[in-house]
This record gives C-alpha cells, sequence and structure tokens, in this order.
C-alpha cells in the first residue's frame, strides 16, 4: 500500500476529472501541457525529495527558481556567454544558493525551517534587486523551447524536451538514492541522526551536500521556468515550494525523514499538475484550488502519521 499508494492517488484525481469535466481534458494536447506543468514541479521536487528524506527541508526553492531566471535571462541579454553558460550559472547560483543554508543549518545548529525561510527572503531579494524588480528581456535560444509547445512536425518526441530531462535527471536521483553511499547514509540520518553519526557518517558534510544538490535542481528548475516565460521573472513561483513540498509528501515522503522516493514524488507531481490544470479548465478560483491542494497536504501528512503510529504499535 505504502509504494502503490500515489499511483493509485493519480489514477483516482485522473478518473474523476475525466468523468466530471469535459472531453477535452482527455486529449493528448491536455496531457502534453500536464507533462509541461509537472516538469517543473517534478524537477525541483527531486531535490527537495533527497532533502525530506534525510530529515529537512527547504523553503527557499521558489525563491532559487526565480534567481535562476534573472540569471539566465541577464547573461543571455548581456551577451556573456551562450545558452549553455547561462545554463551552467543557473545551476551554480542554486548550488550556492543550498551551499549556503547547508553551511548555516550545519555551523549554526539552526532549525532548517528557519534557515531555509530566511534564505526564501534572502534569494528573492537577491533575485529582484538583479532584475531592478521587473522582468528581463531575452534573445531567443534553444532554451525557450525546453517546455515550448511542439509544433506538428516535432509530435514524434510525445513531449518537449523539458519532460525527457525531467525523466534522466529523476533516474540519475533515483540512482544516488538507491545505489549509492550518499543515497544511505541520506536515509540513516533521517531514520536517526544520531544512530548515523555513531555508525561514521559525516552527518555535517552530508547534510551541506544535499543542499547543494537541492538548490542545483532548483537551478535547472529555473532554466525550466524562463524556458516557459521566456523572460527572467524575480517575482515567479512564489509559492512554487508549497506544490513541491506537497508533491513529495503525497508521493510517500515522510516529513518526520527517513522515507521518500523518486518515482513516489514524479506521481505526486503529476498528482499536483493534474489538480492545477483541472482546477483552471473548470474555471475554478484560485482560492479553490489552494483549499484543495492545502486539504490534500493536510490529508497526506495524516495518513503518514497514521502509517507511523500503526508501525509502532505492531
Amino acid at each position: 500500500m505504502k509504494r502503490l499508494g500515489p499511483l493509485l492517488g493519480l489514477g483516482i484525481v485522473y478518473l474523476f476529472f475525466v468523468l466530471v469535466g469535459p472531453e477535452a481534458f482527455a486529449t493528448t494536447r491536455t496531457l502534453e501541457t500536464i507533462a509541461r506543468q509537472t516538469a517543473i514541479v517534478g524537477t525541483a521536487a527531486l531535490g527537495m525529495t533527497m532533502v525530506i528524506v534525510a530529515g529537512g527541508i527547504d523553503l527557499s526553492v521558489g525563491s532559487i527558481v526565480a534567481l535562476a531566471s534573472v540569471v539566465v535571462a541577464l547573461i543571455l541579454d548581456g551577451g556573456h556567454g551562450g545558452p549553455f553558460t547561462a545554463v551552467a550559472a543557473a545551476a551554480f547560483a542554486g548550488a550556492f544558493s543550498g551551499l549556503v543554508s547547508g553551511t548555516l543549518i550545519t555551523r549554526l545548529r539552526v532549525a532548517p525551517f528557519i534557515v531555509t525561510l530566511g534564505m526564501l527572503l534572502l534569494v528573492r531579494g537577491a533575485a529582484k534587486g538583479l532584475g531592478k524588480e521587473q522582468k528581463v528581456d531575452a534573445p531567443i535560444t534553444w532554451l525557450v523551447d525546453l517546455l515550448s509547445s511542439l509544433p506538428p512536425d516535432r509530435r514524434w518526441t510525445l513531449v518537449p524536451p523539458g519532460v525527457w530531462l525531467l525523466a534522466l535527471l529523476a533516474l540519475a536521483t533515483a540512482f544516488v538514492l538507491r545505489y549509492t553511499k550518499l543515497g544511505a547514509h541520506l536515509f540513516a540520518i533521517g531514520s536517526n541522526e544520531e544512530t548515523a553519526r555513531l555508525c561514521g557518517v559525516a552527518v555535517e558534510r552530508v547534510k551541506v551536500i544535499v543542499y547543494t544538490l537541492s538548490g542545483a535542481l532548483a537551478g535547472l528548475t529555473g532554466v525550466l521556468q524562463f524556458s516557459r516565460l521566456t523572460v527572467g521573472d524575480p517575482t515567479v513561483a512564489v509559492g512554487l515550494e508549497l506544490d513541491v513540498i506537497a508533491a513529495v509528501v503525497i508521493g510517500g515522503g515522510s516529513l518526520t525523514g527517513g522515507e521518500g522516493s523518486i518515482l513516489g514524488s514524479m506521481v505526486g507531481a503529476l498528482v499536483m499538475a493534474f489538480l492545477r490544470n483541472r482546477s483552471q479548465q473548470m474555471g475554478w478560483p484560485t482560492y479553490v484550488q489552494e483549499i484543495l491542494i492545502g486539504v490534500i497536504i493536510v490529508v497526506a501528512v495524516a495518513v503518514d502519521r497514521w502509517r507511523h503510529a500503526q508501525g509502532d504499535g505492531e
């Protein structure tokens, strides 16, 4: 049930919307749109999954996405490099932000919630400062094709390149969690940090690494966000971190640490995209969408706590 629950939930959400909504929901074009929306939440959820598995949290994801989108636009607009340079700079900006968060958490021994909440404001301010509190235009490059709607002559790829990029990153992250020493250490720290320390795990170093990786993935998410908007926007992705955390929790990740999977988080990201897309198609106001997502998060956390209570009882 733990593994099949997220897939079952996705199936229920999809069937519900197919039955109650117009036929347009089940079209190929709509599914492509949902895939494009999933790419942004899903890419950020990869890093968040690792952080939550290690018993942490990162509230600065949305701000890092905004900063990365501005960095991409500034580099392209200023002629300081091509698309590859812009992507590398965005990933570096995100990784540096994550490095600062991880260092503050481990050196100052401050709760991740507090540190990343501060970084949320700090990074958002940096993005607005770099962009001079306005959108940054950039010349058209192949980066805008990452999440653009597929033209007729490229329908054979099924989904835009950004979605395939998410698939590759998901496979790589799943491999790290399942088959590497770093992945084992993340689960050990999330399950019981003191026991992991006694077993020889370099807890502080692992935490810094995982926050840096999460920041880098958020930076790549910023590249996808830039592709979707074709501009660098310091005000974009406000509240994205909530969707990302919700995706991980819906996918079976535990906010107490020690549990989570990439497959589950990807399913959770799909559920979030279905909800957003379908709510918009049906003309539901924004507050209804927020209430619905809030209810889903609470239910997912309640189910997680109930499952842990059952396990402790056994």
